[in-house]
């Protein structure tokens, strides 16, 4: 059994260019994350893809059934990996994804995906409170440009504001390259 899974959150169309909701360097996150995916079952590891859904087709992005809900080609899962349908930015809020980590043994949880600034660290943050020792690969995952209060943040400075965080409390938070030479 592996202790290790990796967890590819929402590597889906409507991120990429042309999608409905894109995210800042979606395909680079991609080509990365496509890298600790090969890695990921060259060792044996767990691999789980998480897809969301909207709850209504009104959404303005990840609308049922279309294909901006859909997992991008660069990540496809293979017929023997898990995907792990969610509708909440908590990859494990009302899904099966804690008793699958339990099930198979793990212990270490790694997370590419997007965005930074929802579901990864929404899903990180459960992962660290469900026990696991959580490690976030910080250039396999993808933010947006966001805005609060009159202040407008480029995505790299939403990406730095959600990842120092988690670095400082909550995982380990390395890059593609330090990952696959672990």
């Amino acid at each position: 059994m592996p202790d290790t899974a990796l967890i590819l959150i929402d590597i889906q169309n409507d991120y990429f260019p042309g999608g409905s909701w894109e995210v800042d360097k979606m395909e680079n996150v991609a080509a990365n994350a496509a890298e600790l995916l090969g890695h990921a079952r060259d060792n044996g590891q767990l691999v789980i893809h998480i897809r969301h859904e909207a709850g209504s087709d009104k959404a303005p992005f990840f609308r049922p059934g279309t294909p901006g809900a859909r997992i991008n080609d660069t990540v496809e899962p293979r017929e023997a990996e898990a995907v792990v349908l969610k509708h909440r930015p908590n990859s494990f809020h009302e899904t099966d994804l804690l008793d699958r980590l339990r099930d198979a043994g793990v212990v270490n949880v790694t997370i590419c995906g997007a965005m930074t600034q929802m579901c990864v660290d929404a899903t990180t943050r459960a992962a660290v409170d469900h026990g696991f020792k959580t490690t976030v690969v910080s250039d396999a995952c993808g933010a947006k440009a966001a805005s609060f209060g009159g202040i407008n943040l480029p995505a790299e400075v939403v990406q730095a504001a959600f990842l120092a965080p988690l670095a400082m409390s909550y995982a380990t938070v390395i890059t593609t390259q330090e990952a696959l030479t672990r």
